[in-house]
């Protein structure tokens, strides 16, 4: 994983600062309550509301 599992434990949405979770892939953070997937590139959790993706819920 290459997102380290103590920045997973202190990350939260910036939305909603709600939990956020790794998605299956390893290649973005969740918010299930905005539905939206923050991605991760070269290793770093692109944590900003206007680069978000929707997700279905």
């Amino acid at each position: 994983m290459a997102v380290s599992k103590e920045l997973l434990e202190i990350l939260v949405c910036p939305k909603c600062k709600g939990p956020v979770e790794l998605t299956e892939t390893e290649d973005g953070l969740v918010c299930n309550a905005c539905a939206l997937k923050y991605e991760i590139r070269d290793d770093i959790p692109i944590m900003l509301i206007d680069e978000a993706i929707p997700v279905k819920k």
